[in-house]
Protein backbone atom coordinates (compact mmCIF):
# COMPACT_ATOMS: atom_id res chain seq x y z
CA UNK A 1 0.00 0.00 0.00
CA UNK A 2 2.83 2.51 0.82
CA UNK A 3 4.70 1.72 -2.61
CA UNK A 4 1.11 2.49 -4.60
CA UNK A 5 0.48 5.66 -2.42
CA UNK A 6 3.69 8.23 -4.54
CA UNK A 7 2.02 6.73 -7.95
CA UNK A 8 -1.09 7.67 -6.81
CA UNK A 9 0.10 10.90 -5.83
CA UNK A 10 1.64 11.24 -8.87
CA UNK A 11 -1.10 10.85 -11.17
CA UNK A 12 -3.43 12.69 -9.56
CA UNK A 13 -0.79 15.44 -9.97
CA UNK A 14 -0.36 14.91 -13.56
CA UNK A 15 -4.40 14.68 -13.94
CA UNK A 16 -4.43 18.10 -11.96
CA UNK A 17 -1.72 19.82 -14.02
CA UNK A 18 -3.40 18.59 -17.57
CA UNK A 19 -6.54 20.22 -16.51
CA UNK A 20 -5.11 23.59 -15.46
CA UNK A 21 -3.41 23.75 -19.05
CA UNK A 22 -6.72 24.58 -20.69
CA UNK A 23 -7.92 27.90 -19.94
CA UNK A 24 -10.70 30.80 -20.83
CA UNK A 25 -9.85 34.22 -21.55
CA UNK A 26 -11.46 37.34 -22.04
CA UNK A 27 -10.19 39.18 -24.89
CA UNK A 28 -9.01 42.38 -23.68
CA UNK A 29 -10.69 45.27 -25.98
CA UNK A 30 -10.96 47.52 -22.60
CA UNK A 31 -7.00 48.25 -22.72
CA UNK A 32 -6.86 48.02 -26.60
CA UNK A 33 -5.26 45.21 -27.05
CA UNK A 34 -7.18 43.20 -29.68
CA UNK A 35 -7.65 44.39 -33.03
CA UNK A 36 -9.72 43.23 -35.79
CA UNK A 37 -8.54 44.85 -39.49
CA UNK A 38 -8.88 44.05 -42.96
CA UNK A 39 -7.95 44.82 -45.84
CA UNK A 40 -8.84 44.91 -49.41
CA UNK A 41 -7.54 45.82 -52.69
CA UNK A 42 -8.63 49.81 -54.12
CA UNK A 43 -8.81 49.07 -58.03
CA UNK A 44 -5.94 47.45 -58.13
CA UNK A 45 -3.81 50.55 -57.42
CA UNK A 46 -3.21 49.95 -53.67
CA UNK A 47 -4.21 48.39 -50.53
CA UNK A 48 -7.37 49.96 -48.05
CA UNK A 49 -7.26 49.40 -44.48
CA UNK A 50 -9.84 49.45 -41.89
CA UNK A 51 -10.82 48.15 -38.60
CA UNK A 52 -13.98 47.17 -36.38
CA UNK A 53 -13.68 49.19 -33.30
CA UNK A 54 -16.25 47.80 -30.83
CA UNK A 55 -16.01 43.83 -30.57
CA UNK A 56 -16.02 41.23 -27.48
CA UNK A 57 -15.34 37.90 -27.58
CA UNK A 58 -13.73 34.79 -25.53
CA UNK A 59 -11.26 32.08 -26.56
CA UNK A 60 -10.11 28.47 -24.21
CA UNK A 61 -6.46 27.72 -24.88
CA UNK A 62 -4.80 24.44 -24.70
CA UNK A 63 -1.09 24.61 -26.16
CA UNK A 64 -1.31 20.63 -25.61
CA UNK A 65 -4.93 19.89 -26.61
CA UNK A 66 -6.00 22.19 -29.47
CA UNK A 67 -8.94 20.16 -30.07
CA UNK A 68 -10.49 21.66 -26.87
CA UNK A 69 -9.88 25.16 -28.38
CA UNK A 70 -12.94 27.68 -28.84
CA UNK A 71 -13.26 31.17 -30.18
CA UNK A 72 -16.38 33.51 -29.70
CA UNK A 73 -16.37 36.94 -31.12
CA UNK A 74 -19.08 39.06 -31.67
CA UNK A 75 -18.50 42.36 -33.78
CA UNK A 76 -20.65 45.53 -34.23
CA UNK A 77 -20.89 46.36 -37.88
CA UNK A 78 -21.58 49.72 -37.37
CA UNK A 79 -18.42 50.52 -35.52
CA UNK A 80 -15.87 49.99 -38.74
CA UNK A 81 -13.62 52.34 -39.48
CA UNK A 82 -11.31 53.43 -42.64
CA UNK A 83 -10.36 56.71 -41.42
CA UNK A 84 -12.41 58.10 -43.99
CA UNK A 85 -16.39 59.13 -42.45
CA UNK A 86 -17.85 59.26 -45.69
CA UNK A 87 -16.73 55.69 -46.94
CA UNK A 88 -17.45 53.96 -43.61
CA UNK A 89 -21.15 55.51 -44.17
CA UNK A 90 -20.90 53.99 -47.39
CA UNK A 91 -19.80 50.45 -46.01
CA UNK A 92 -22.36 50.71 -43.14
CA UNK A 93 -25.61 50.57 -45.97
CA UNK A 94 -26.97 48.47 -47.98
CA UNK A 95 -24.58 47.82 -50.38
CA UNK A 96 -22.09 46.23 -47.97
CA UNK A 97 -22.99 45.52 -44.19
CA UNK A 98 -26.12 46.77 -44.05
CA UNK A 99 -25.89 47.41 -40.20
CA UNK A 100 -28.85 48.68 -39.77
CA UNK A 101 -30.66 45.14 -41.08
CA UNK A 102 -27.69 42.98 -39.06
CA UNK A 103 -25.67 45.46 -36.45
CA UNK A 104 -23.22 42.11 -35.60
CA UNK A 105 -21.17 39.95 -37.23
CA UNK A 106 -20.55 36.76 -35.17
CA UNK A 107 -17.20 34.29 -35.38
CA UNK A 108 -17.89 30.84 -33.63
CA UNK A 109 -15.33 28.52 -33.59
CA UNK A 110 -16.04 24.37 -35.13
CA UNK A 111 -12.76 22.94 -35.13
CA UNK A 112 -9.04 24.03 -33.65
CA UNK A 113 -6.21 21.99 -34.82
CA UNK A 114 -2.07 22.41 -34.83
CA UNK A 115 -0.10 23.16 -38.29
CA UNK A 116 3.52 23.69 -39.08
CA UNK A 117 3.73 27.36 -37.70
CA UNK A 118 0.41 27.22 -35.49
CA UNK A 119 -2.61 26.66 -35.53
CA UNK A 120 -5.83 26.63 -37.95
CA UNK A 121 -8.84 27.84 -36.41
CA UNK A 122 -12.29 26.98 -38.84
CA UNK A 123 -15.95 28.09 -37.86
CA UNK A 124 -18.70 29.96 -38.54
CA UNK A 125 -18.62 33.53 -40.02
CA UNK A 126 -21.86 35.34 -39.95
CA UNK A 127 -21.82 38.24 -42.04
CA UNK A 128 -25.15 40.57 -43.57
CA UNK A 129 -27.07 37.73 -42.41
CA UNK A 130 -25.39 34.99 -44.11
CA UNK A 131 -23.38 32.09 -42.13
CA UNK A 132 -20.53 30.55 -43.71
CA UNK A 133 -17.15 28.81 -43.19
CA UNK A 134 -14.34 30.36 -42.56
CA UNK A 135 -10.46 29.22 -41.97
CA UNK A 136 -8.18 31.44 -40.14
CA UNK A 137 -3.96 31.17 -39.46
CA UNK A 138 -3.64 31.60 -35.93
CA UNK A 139 -0.19 31.43 -34.29
CA UNK A 140 0.63 32.27 -30.37
CA UNK A 141 2.96 35.61 -30.40
CA UNK A 142 2.92 35.12 -26.15
CA UNK A 143 1.51 33.94 -22.87
CA UNK A 144 2.61 34.83 -19.07
CA UNK A 145 1.80 36.96 -16.20
CA UNK A 146 1.60 40.68 -16.83
CA UNK A 147 2.72 43.09 -14.49
CA UNK A 148 -0.64 43.41 -12.57
CA UNK A 149 -0.78 39.75 -11.81
CA UNK A 150 -3.03 38.76 -14.50
CA UNK A 151 -2.66 35.48 -17.00
CA UNK A 152 -2.52 36.84 -20.61
CA UNK A 153 -2.03 35.67 -24.07
CA UNK A 154 -2.15 36.29 -27.56
CA UNK A 155 -2.87 35.57 -31.02
CA UNK A 156 -2.50 37.21 -34.39
CA UNK A 157 -4.48 35.03 -36.95
CA UNK A 158 -5.26 36.25 -40.64
CA UNK A 159 -7.87 34.57 -43.26
CA UNK A 160 -9.94 35.65 -46.52
CA UNK A 161 -13.60 35.73 -47.08
CA UNK A 162 -15.07 36.52 -50.60
CA UNK A 163 -17.18 39.30 -50.61
CA UNK A 164 -20.21 37.88 -52.56
CA UNK A 165 -20.21 34.77 -50.24
CA UNK A 166 -21.95 37.50 -48.14
CA UNK A 167 -24.39 39.20 -49.83
CA UNK A 168 -22.09 41.94 -50.51
CA UNK A 169 -22.77 42.27 -54.25
CA UNK A 170 -21.56 45.96 -54.96
CA UNK A 171 -18.92 45.09 -57.26
CA UNK A 172 -15.63 46.80 -56.42
CA UNK A 173 -13.37 45.43 -59.59
CA UNK A 174 -11.92 42.38 -60.45
CA UNK A 175 -8.78 42.80 -57.89
CA UNK A 176 -11.19 43.42 -55.12
CA UNK A 177 -13.94 40.79 -54.74
CA UNK A 178 -11.69 39.27 -51.25
CA UNK A 179 -11.31 40.87 -48.26
CA UNK A 180 -8.48 40.05 -45.99
CA UNK A 181 -8.77 39.64 -42.48
CA UNK A 182 -5.49 40.99 -40.09
CA UNK A 183 -6.33 40.01 -36.58
CA UNK A 184 -4.32 40.73 -33.20
CA UNK A 185 -6.00 39.60 -29.72
CA UNK A 186 -4.56 39.62 -26.06
CA UNK A 187 -6.99 37.44 -23.68
CA UNK A 188 -7.32 38.08 -19.85
CA UNK A 189 -7.48 34.37 -18.39
CA UNK A 190 -10.90 34.17 -16.28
Amino acid sequence: MKKSLPGVALSALMLMSGSAVAADYKIDTEGQHAFVNFRIQHLGYSWLYGTFKNFEGTFTFDENNPAADKVNVTINTASVDTNHAERDKHLRSKDFLNSAKYPQATFTSTEVEKNADGLNITGNLTLNGVTKPLKLNAKLIGEGKDPWGNERAGFEAQGKIHLKDFNISKDLGPASQDAELIISVEGIRQ
